[in-house]
């Protein structure tokens, strides 16, 4: 993983570029907005992250993030010495993923970074489209679909059939449900809930909801989507 590094602060700078290698990423380290602008211009496909002061001699953090939002869809985190809301709140609406203030400790950064890294990569692993037999779930409209007709579900049975599609062939336990639902909805489910929104789910998708074929029950076990 490459990571471009924008501090004018040579000392700092220097000390950053160590530590990031020696916890095994490749570094472009530039010392202004100039030199980092033509790294965006011809090498952004080999970054992975970036790393920008906000105050630059030539520049801002702020112009830099706008080039790799526009070009690209990588992380952007902030380093900046103000530790100030209005600053932080704009970078954060311009597109960065996060922001980090000075003096930091650098197992600090290291561990907002792998964090960073890590949303993005479960973003990616996340398909825009599951097929289930004759529903099609389009997660980036976030919307669910029958025979090609736009089936309307609460919030809640969105997540539990996006739940279901993610975990195709596996019986999942009520329990598992309860926990799963819990995390994402961030609202008390509790186990009578969960068979309404099971039914309601049966009743929207399943062509027989009394003898169903996709969300099916797995006695004394749970329920499963798919073989």
């Amino acid at each position: 993983m490459r990571i471009l590094l924008v501090e004018d602060d040579r000392t700092i700078a220097s000390g950053l570029e160590y530590s990031l290698q020696q916890d095994h990423f490749e570094t472009i380290l530039c010392y202004d907005a100039t030199s980092a602008k033509r790294v965006l211009a011809e090498r952004l496909s080999e970054v992975t992250l970036c790393i920008f002061d906000l105050s630059l001699p030539d520049g801002s953090g702020y112009d830099l993030c706008k080039i790799v939002k526009e070009r690209s869809d990588i992380p952007v985190i902030f380093l900046t010495a103000i530790d100030d809301e209005v600053n932080v709140v704009m970078g954060l609406d311009m597109g960065a993923d996060d922001y980090i203030t000075k003096p930091f400790r650098i197992r600090e950064l290291l561990s907002r970074i792998k964090s960073v890294l890590r949303r993005y990569n479960k973003q990616a692993q996340t398909p825009s489209n599951f097929e289930l037999e004759n529903i099609r779930i389009n997660t980036l409209e976030g919307k669910v679909y029958k025979n090609g007709d736009e089936v309307l579900l609460t919030a809640l049975e969105y997540r539990l059939l996006l739940i279901f599609a993610n975990h195709v062939g596996q019986v999942l336990s009520r329990n598992q449900l309860l926990e799963r639902i819990w995390d994402v909805a961030g609202e008390f489910v509790n186990d009578n809930t969960l068979s309404v929104y099971i039914k309601r789910l049966r009743e929207k998708l399943e062509d027989n909801p009394q003898e169903p074929t996709l969300i099916k029950t797995v006695r004394g076990l749970g329920y499963k989507v798919g073989d």
